[in-house]
């Protein structure tokens, strides 16, 4: 169940990119991950460490400040992660206000808290759900294409470190 919320909340962070590159006239309109298919593992990754924070301190408008900073946790540490081995930087927030290191930033700290909380609160209880659903087959076969795509993005990134042809959209 764990790898299918992975994968639901990577969907639905792809979608959020999208939209705000849209909402925001974004020069740059591709995602922001490096995966193929149309997943950023970062927001996958946020999710569960929120999803894993201790149970009192999701049930409390606490979240907020939980969930933001366990996301902008989890954001420093996947960019770092991308800039060590594969030498490459997917966003930089380096000229927006309260960065560390163009990694994070206080204003999309704050967004993610209040993002993690609505997913938390509202959507969960859908994910869990359809997460529960899915026959076994059919999550070793998307693990096989999801590995199979990281893998290839990570070799294709190791190589040529051009972040733009592998951000490109393809539909």
């Amino acid at each position: 169940m764990l790898l299918w919320q992975f994968w639901i909340y990577s969907f639905l962070g792809y979608l959020l990119e999208k939209a705000f590159a849209k909402a925001t006239r974004a020069p740059q309109q591709g995602r922001k991950c490096f995966l193929l298919l149309p997943l950023c593992p970062v927001y996958g990754l946020g999710m569960l460490a929120v999803l894993a924070l201790p149970a009192g301190w999701r049930e409390s408008a606490w979240l907020i400040v939980w969930g933001g900073l366990a996301a902008a946790f989890v954001e420093y540490g996947v960019h770092w992660a991308y800039e060590t081995f594969l030498h490459v930087r997917f966003w930089d927030y380096a000229q927006v206000w309260g960065n560390l290191h163009g990694r994070v930033c206080l204003p999309f700290t704050l967004i993610w808290g209040v993002l993690t909380a609505a997913a938390v609160w509202w959507v969960q209880p859908w994910v869990e759900t359809l997460a529960g659903r899915v026959p076994w087959e059919i999550t070793w076969l998307c693990l096989l294409v999801f590995t199979a795509d990281a893998l290839v993005s990570a070799r294709f990134l190791w190589v040529t470190g051009d972040v733009e042809r592998l951000r490109a959209d393809r539909a």
